[in-house]
């Protein structure tokens, strides 16, 4: 008598199957290559409004020490900027409140190719800084006023030279190509930070509720 054996059949995947397998992989691919690449593209853009939103929770901080007023409102003698500032020097503005700000790192835009961060306070020069500040914000009051924001400002396609800059409500601001590609941020006296387009900037500046927003730019 023939005695039968066991036999271990070892389930294998047809041809077809492996073809089907391999498809259905590179189609997924597909779909999660380009969430993935839009991700990985606003990262920047992220970090770039959680320091604007730091930059304006620092402001608040250091008003309520010092009778609500923002530095640009308080003298220098006296702990402020106000006379430094309206010359167009951001730099003044950023060290008094840089024990609000902690580190200077949140000065620069992570997608800023032109600008540096600094080791310490101390050392801060425009150089070090992305964001321009807003000269007539000296507390929070007018909400709408525009606190600070990138930089890389341009006028009928002139990049905004380091100082002190006077816009009109119709002088058609726009935002570059570089930093956040026709986009860019801004941080409000509320507190807010705003992402905007070319035309929303131009918007927001018009509901500022004054003739001419003078910025400072680093």
């Amino acid at each position: 008598m023939n005695l039968l054996r066991p036999q271990n059949h070892k389930a294998a995947m047809t041809l077809t199957e492996v073809v089907v397998v391999i498809a259905v992989v590179l189609i997924l691919a597909g779909l999660l290559l380009p969430v993935l690449t839009r991700a990985k593209r606003k990262a920047p853009d992220i970090y770039c409004v959680v320091n604007l939103k730091q930059i304006a929770l620092a402001g608040r901080i250091w008003g309520t020490e010092h009778n609500d007023t923002y530095p640009m409102g308080i003298s220098v003698t006296n702990g402020g900027s106000m006379e430094m500032v309206t010359t167009g020097d951001v730099v003044q503005t950023f060290q008094v409140m840089s024990n609000e700000l902690q580190v200077p790192k949140i000065l620069i835009c992570p997608e800023d190719t032109q600008h540096h961060w600094a080791d310490s306070y101390g050392a801060l020069a425009k150089s070090n800084i992305s964001y321009f500040i807003g000269v007539e914000v000296t507390n929070d009051a007018n909400p709408q006023m525009i606190l600070s924001g990138d930089a890389n400002l341009e006028i009928a396609g002139t990049p905004v030279k380091s100082g002190l800059v006077t816009l009109g409500t119709n002088d058609g601001v726009a935002w570059p190509a570089e930093r956040h590609h026709y986009f860019g941020n801004l941080g409000l006296a509320d507190g807010s930070v705003q992402m905007t387009t070319i035309s929303t900037l131009n918007q927001l500046f018009q509901q500022t509720g004054v003739p001419t927003n003078r910025l400072a730019i680093p």
